[in-house]
This record gives structure tokens, sequence and C-alpha cells, in this order.
């Protein structure tokens, strides 16, 4: 497909099918199992290929793609938890515009090999400018999609996955002014984040790190690490999960050396996007805790993920074992069929939640009425 960055196509949401699957319908939504009081509905079933979610100003949804090369943003006028507009920004890139991030009026896009601004795109919706090249990265493939945020310091954050499932010198996360491209490491021994937020009380960075493959089903974990600026350095490629040393690059001590997660995760769970959720619509206790979408394995003879997951940092902080825990399942059902996969998640100023599905190439809609 050719590269055309610059058509823009504005319709009202229909539900359509992609090459790879079925497009997401109210129907589907049913066989998810959620908490009591809370409802899933479809945002949109028209976004093929949907990953990372940023939140424009004027309540603009802003979707990047892996796969299809597409950026879209997406509008709900009328504020019924339904985009009733989308508009194509990018389409058909060959680089993965996988991160998207919202700064200061600007929508920023993390391509393979760069991160570019659009500016002023939320008045331009139906006429977008050419992306502006802000700083080149070191291009490769394999983990080669970003991840992207705008920091509460005004800087933007990108990930740097490691071009391996398990190699030397590389998976970090930078920190880059938006005003002259500038870089510096924030962050070393990170194997591949596709996820990471701010904690809104104390202001740390927390983030999801995909743990190695082929050391068999059950090892070693995801992570969720909070980066706190007294150690940079998490351990990968020489340790995993805190306390297993690499077969090939660690040794007995190595974990010693190291900073180790603040909770583990489901191993090969593929956890993607988190957010703090600082909504007021969900109950009172779920306020302040980190909801993280994992994606779910490939490569384990039982599948696992392919859910929401809930985490409490106190009590991951603390080392309780009630910090995980499910918040939405059902995207793998009890027979081993996957028929979503979610991928980000997204806080709206009403308290709802978004959630990203690039199997079904939708974004779904989660909010909460209490029991009647």
């Amino acid at each position: 497909m050719p590269h055309r960055l610059l058509r823009a196509v504005a319709l009202v949401m229909v539900a359509a099918a992609t090459p790879s699957c079925q497009s997401a319908t109210e129907h589907d939504l049913a066989r998810l199992k959620l908490p009591e009081g809370f409802t899933a509905g479809v945002y949109s079933a028209d976004v093929p290929g949907a990953r990372s979610l940023a939140l424009g100003a004027r309540g603009t949804v802003f979707v990047g793609s892996r796969d299809a090369g597409n950026v879209y943003a997406l509008r709900d006028t009328d504020g019924d938890g339904h985009a009733d507009h989308r508009h194509l920004l990018i389409e058909g890139s060959p680089d993965s515009p996988n991160g998207v991030a919202f700064l200061d009026g600007d929508l920023y896009v993390a391509f393979t090999d760069r991160i570019a601004r659009l500016p002023a795109i939320e008045s331009r919706l139906d006429d977008p400018p050419a992306p502006q090249t802000v700083v080149r990265l070191p291009r490769y493939d394999h983990h080669g999609w970003r991840y992207l945020a705008a920091g509460p310091d005004g800087a933007l954050y990108v990930g740097l996955g490691a071009p391996c499932n398990v190699c030397e010198r590389y998976g970090e996360i930078w920190r880059i002014d938006p005003d002259n491209g500038e870089h510096t490491v924030i962050a070393r021994g990170v194997r591949n984040t596709v996820g990471f937020d701010w904690s809104p009380q104390t202001g740390t960075l927390w983030f999801t790190d995909n743990g190695r493959d082929m050391l068999g089903d059950n090892r070693p974990p995801d992570e969720l690490n909070r980066l706190t600026g007294e150690r940079t350095h998490f351990g990968f490629p020489y340790c995993h999960g805190g306390d297993i040393p690499d077969p090939e690059y660690g040794s007995p001590d190595a974990c010693a050396r190291y900073v180790p997660p603040v909770q583990r995760l489901g191993p090969h769970v593929a956890a993607l996007g988190m957010r703090f959720y600082d909504g007021d619509a969900f109950p009172a206790d779920y306020r302040g805790d980190i909801l993280i979408a994992e994606h779910g394995s490939w490569n384990r003879s039982e599948r696992i993920g392919y859910r929401l997951m809930r985490v409490d940092p106190e009590a991951a902080l603390a080392g309780t074992g009630d910090a995980y825990r499910p918040f939405v399942t059902g995207w793998l059902t009890d027979s081993g069929e996957i028929w979503g996969r979610p991928v980000d998640v997204l806080v709206l100023p009403s308290g709802a939640l978004l959630v990203s599905d690039d199997y079904r190439g939708a974004v779904y809609h989660i909010d909460y009425g209490p029991p009647g």
C-alpha cells in the first residue's frame, strides 16, 4: 500500500470488517465478565489495528496503529459513549505509527524511526498537516513499534524496546524535549515497555515491561515497574522478574544489582497499556489504582492474559498478595477461543474508560452505574 500521509476522511461511524477478523459488536461484548454495575459498549468499531490511545484538549481521542499504519481521530460529539465521527490523519504508513501523545495542542506520533509532530491538530482534523520530524530514533523491526506519552513536566517519553528476545546494550526509556528533540535516557534494562503513566499522588513514572521468551510457560513474569530516580537499570538482559538470572547473560548474584519490579504480573501475558484511574465514575476504591491491558500470550501451551487487570499500587509496594487482580475478562473464552486482544486504556473526563483492541479493530467504552 502506498504511503499516504495526508488523506483525511470524516464519516459517521459504522461497523466495518477488517481482513483479519470480524468487527466488534455490542453482542460480542456480552461475553465480557465485568464487576457488578459495570457496562461495556462499542465506542468505535471502525479502527483497524487500534493500539495506543491519547486524549486531546477538546475531547478528541487519537488512536495509533502498528500493522495498519494508520492514525485516527475519534469524536463523540453528543457524549453518548459512541464516537460519531472518525478522521483518518495518517494512512498506510509502513513505519508503524503506534505511539500517540497530545501536548500543547499538537499531536505527536512515534514511528519506528522517528517522532513527528502534527501541529494544532484539533482545529485541522479535516485537513491534517504533514508530520514534522522532531527526533530520529534507531530503526529496527523487532520490538520496533514505540509507545509514546506526554509527561506532566511537558516532555515526551518514548520506550525503545530491545530488537531481540534477549541481548545486551538495548532496552531504554527516553525523555525528549519537544522543542529541540534532545533526549535523555532515564531508564535502562527495560526489555520492551508499551505502556506507562505517572502517579497522580507522587508524580513518579510507572511502566509495564514484557518478559523474555523461551524460558518455559511460567517464567519469567511480565513486570510493573516504578522509576524513582534512585537507580535506573531494571535488569534486562541479566535478570528477569527481579529474581531470575538469565541463563546466558546472568550470574548467580545478578539480580542483586538491579531494580526489581514493584509487581510481578502473569508470565507472558503481554502487559501493554496502563493508566492510573483518576476519574470519578467508578466506585471510590478504584481511584488511584492502575488498570493494565494484557494483550495475551502467543508462546505458552495454555493461553493467558486477554484481559484488563487492576493493581493497587500501595498494596504492590507493601508486597501484599492481593495487589494484582482481574478487572475485565472474557476476550479469551473458557474453551480457549480468542475473540479480542486489549492493547491500551484511557480514562475519559467523564470517568469512563476506553480500551483499544487491535484484533477486532475496535475501541470499547467501559462505564459504571450503581446496580438498580
